[in-house]
């Protein structure tokens, strides 16, 4: 399976929320502890590297492997965070061997793309904007018109600033099977308010400071527009992008009768494999699995 190492953890605790219209539970539970088809290139058996079109002639890599069952199965994409300055977008899904652990461990095709900046996708960087969401959308139409995927079983996840773009996304994409939001901000005004120096460069940099640019970049205001059922990681101690993003991008997610689940994690912005491995699991099996019955 994909879910690697289990046996090894100890379990420490973290919070997990279910929020559904008209009422809230909340539960603690025991986890893992620490943490267009141009340009087609094989990496390695079972990976594939393909340059598609954002629908602005600028290029967006992407990486995939496929599922090894003929009928059309699921597909999950996922979205990169800032990757410490180096650049590897999409690379890095595909050199850890997340892509063939996902793909081979639930029987789906496995994308992640590279936002514009990074990778080899065109640039310039525009801070989670209107580009980078064109880039995840061009990505999720490139996998629904494969023969291997079934459109109504995508699952997009975003971590840190691809949880940003990804949420956005979700606003407009009525049709997303389920979205998975790790570690990012919902309301990047006020995050950006209490941000460290350097990201406030990046932001002001790739993004502008008006307040056109937060809006197009703070799912929270957009919460009403979106339909797909959502899963949101946070760690407690997130020291960039407070925890209080997530609570309220959920509290407005209910509100506007969306099915959101919240999970906290005793970690910082960083959530370690190992620790949110015990939520992913039952969450993506109940997609792409649902007969699948557990004792």
């Amino acid at each position: 399976m994909w879910f690697a190492n289990d046996r090894n953890a100890r379990p420490r605790l973290s919070n997990h929320r279910r929020f559904h219209p008209n009422h809230r539970l909340t539960t603690s539970h025991a986890c893992l502890s620490s943490a267009g088809e141009e340009n087609l290139v094989v990496l390695m058996p079972g990976v594939t590297r393909h340059l598609i079109d954002r629908g602005d002639g600028a290029a967006v890599e992407l990486f995939q492997a496929k599922a090894a069952n003929a009928a059309p199965a699921g597909a999950i994409l996922f979205v990169h965070g800032n990757q410490g300055g180096r650049l590897l977008g999409a690379k890095e899904f595909a050199d850890s061997g997340a892509l063939l652990r996902f793909s081979s461990g639930l029987n789906i095709t496995a994308a992640a793309i590279s936002q514009p900046g990074f990778g080899a996708s065109e640039g310039p960087a525009d801070f989670c904007g209107p580009s980078t969401q064109r880039a995840i959308i061009a990505a999720l139409a490139f996998l629904k018109q494969q023969p291997s995927v079934a459109p109504e079983r995508i699952v997009l996840c975003g971590n840190s600033r691809g949880a940003v773009a990804s949420a956005m996304v979700a606003a407009e994409l009525p049709d997303l099977r389920a979205v998975i939001l790790s570690s990012g901000v919902y309301d990047l005004e006020a995050a950006f308010r209490s941000s460290p120096p350097g990201l406030q460069r990046a932001i002001e940099t790739e993004a502008g400071l008006s307040k056109q640019a937060f809006l197009t970049r703070s799912a929270l205001h957009h919460a009403h527009k979106i339909r797909s059922e959502i899963l949101l990681l946070h760690g407690r101690h997130d020291d960039r992008a407070p925890l209080a993003q997530a609570e309220k991008f959920a509290e407005a997610l209910s509100d506007a009768g969306v099915p959101v689940s919240l999970s906290i994690f005793e970690c910082g912005h960083r959530i370690p494999r190992e620790n949110s491995q015990s939520v992913l699991r039952p969450f993506l099996q109940s997609i792409f699995d649902p007969v699948v019955t557990y004792h």
